[in-house]
């Protein structure tokens, strides 16, 4: 093809990129996109901002659940619910809960990760296994561990030996709920960490086998520093998760809050005044409050990986 030809080819080509780049800076095509943005924008504000306002009005008020004759009472809610001892009791109890879970998650989801990611024979059945009790509802792998923890006649004794009452003494309630939310979403963060793991370059490896580096020293030197980030991800989203505490514990605690309230979580005792109590407005300040607690961890969260990307520059 000689050169008068080529340009003749490319010449259209020239000519379309011109003219989106001109659209562009004209300011036509962020007119475009925004339609693009309108729908999931709408929806944005429709089923978050605006649920998110209307809870904040209402914790002002002292709004019922028949949503009449609601009056405004400034912070009366707040001053209430910061003297309210059955919630901090509540609030004790998912922070239980998530110091138990998220180290328990964080290490075994890193070792099954290992072990899927260097067996050599089936992989995909490992990575099946250990991801598939992820996909279960709550509510069905709430009812199959109740089954197996129930005293008498739960596989878990029997298997074991024992005749430990898990769901009726206080002592062993949570720790029940523990188990069976490992097994239950250590899959997602296994896949996290298998993910991680195959995009480590295996140069690395091998240059540290070549420098005489044995299985921990490679582990300990290569695998765990390539994690980092994955796994400051993995607690942070543990951690949001833990604290939001509830169908599995409800489910398991025969839609209670457990032997001698062990096991009620901020979310249940939110929904407990709210729907039992028909305290609407004061369930709205609590839920307001665990708004925030929940923010000042993902900001907290943010600002950690801020500093140490700072600090590695």
């Amino acid at each position: 093809m000689t050169t008068t030809s080529a340009e003749t080819v490319l010449a259209p080509a020239r000519t379309r990129a011109a003219t989106a780049v001109a659209t562009v800076r004209r300011g036509q095509g962020f007119q475009h996109g925004g339609w693009f943005v309108a729908p999931f924008l709408a929806l944005f504000v429709l089923f978050v901002i605006w649920p998110l306002l209307r809870g904040v009005w209402l914790s002002l008020t002292d709004a019922n659940i028949s949503g009449e004759g609601a009056r405004f009472v400034g912070l009366a809610n707040y001053r209430e619910a910061l003297d309210d001892p059955m919630m901090w009791d509540a609030l004790g109890h998912s922070a239980y809960f998530t110091l138990l879970v998220v180290p328990c998650i964080t290490v075994l989801a890193f070792l099954l990760a290992m072990l899927a990611h260097n067996i050599e024979r089936a992989k995909w059945l490992w990575r099946l296994c250990f991801f598939a009790p992820f996909l279960l509802p709550s509510t069905v792998a709430a009812n199959m561990w109740q089954w197996l923890f129930t005293q008498g006649i739960g596989l878990f004794n029997h298997t074991l030996g024992i005749d430990t009452p898990w769901l009726t003494d206080k002592s062993y309630a949570m720790p029940a709920i523990v188990i069976q939310t490992l097994w239950w979403t250590v899959g997602f963060s296994f896949l996290l960490y298998l993910a991680a793991l195959q995009g480590i370059p295996g140069h690395l490896y091998e240059a540290a086998k070549l420098d005489g580096a044995n299985a921990w020293q490679r582990m300990v030197h290569i695998t765990l520093p390539m994690l980092r980030n994955i796994t400051g991800l993995v607690i942070t989203l543990q951690i949001l998760a833990s604290l939001q505490l509830f169908d599995q514990a409800v489910v398991m605690m025969d839609f209670g809050p457990g032997p001698e309230l062990s096991t009620r979580s901020f979310v249940q005792y939110t929904l407990e005044q709210g729907f039992t109590g028909y305290r609407v407005g004061y369930a709205s300040a609590i839920s307001v409050i665990f708004f925030l607690i929940i923010a000042v961890v993902a900001l907290a969260r943010m600002w950690l990986l801020r500093t140490r990307e700072e600090g590695a520059r």
